[in-house]
């Protein structure tokens, strides 16, 4: 059975995930499954993948329900079964040498584990400046001036623990700013979470779906959130839970 659950969104990949899943058959030792979630049948993703050995991965297809990155990730995280479960971008295939060891900070204590392109060892090459200048920003200030846990607060790249996806209900519509939500409403319940030095390049095959000023509203709501916990005192209690979950239970 697999520890890991790896969730990856696809749009038309055929010419990245190949590269993808090699550096993870190279690189991780963690036992792993791959969940491919895409949106339609045509999707070169997944005639790329149709001849790939199958005893160098074990991959789940997952149909989104819905249309866009944030609607395909939420089916996969709904599909993962593993204890632990991560999101991966589908044109990554640099960052797999540091999943093992994200998987033993999980193991030791934390329910979050966050690449942060912000520390060193880390990199964030190749954007556009705005997209740059907000990100830079935000990052640096939700961490210095509100006492987030971690240096980079937008990055998608992110392993989460099982409490996470059972406890914390996922109101995020809009791309990838799920992965923001999860890390400010865990850290307003007071759970733990850890950063290691992770590699972040724009991508060279295929084009982004990466909106940044349509999505700018929906990152701005969980970067109020993080504030709001820090300034205003908003306290667990305030943490909108999956259905059938309490307070204690998550708190417990």
């Amino acid at each position: 059975m697999a520890n890991l659950d790896i969730v990856i969104p696809v749009y038309n990949e055929g010419g990245n995930i190949i590269p993808v899943l090699a550096s993870f058959h190279t690189h991780v030792k963690t036992p792993y499954r791959v969940l491919i979630c895409y949106d339609f049948e045509e999707d070169d993703t997944l005639t790329a993948i149709a001849d790939y050995p199958l005893e160098k991965a074990e991959v789940l297809l997952v149909k989104n329900p819905g249309r866009g990155p944030n609607q395909a990730v939420v089916a996969g995280l709904e599909a993962s079964t593993a204890p632990a479960v991560m999101v991966h971008m589908a044109d990554d295939d640099f960052n797999a040498p540091i999943i093992d060891s994200m998987m033993a900070l999980l193991g030791d204590g934390c329910e979050i584990v966050s690449g942060s392109r912000f520390i060193k060892g880390g990199c964030y090459t190749g954007s556009v400046w705005y997209k740059t200048v907000l990100t830079r920003t935000a990052s640096f200030t939700a961490y210095h001036f509100a006492g987030l846990p971690v240096h980079d607060a937008t990055n998608g790249f992110r392993l989460f623990s099982r409490r996470v996806l059972n406890t914390i209900k996922i109101e995020s519509t809009d791309g990838f700013t799920f992965t923001f939500e999860l890390l400010v409403k865990a850290d307003r319940l007071g759970w733990k979470a850890r950063e290691v030095p992770a590699l972040w390049y724009e991508r060279t095959v295929g084009s982004s779906r990466f909106r940044v000023w349509d999505w700018f509203g929906s990152y701005l709501r969980w970067y109020r959130y993080v504030f709001a916990t820090a300034w205003l005192r908003r306290g667990p209690e305030s943490v909108p839970l999956r259905d059938g979950v309490t307070l204690q239970d998550a708190l417990g």
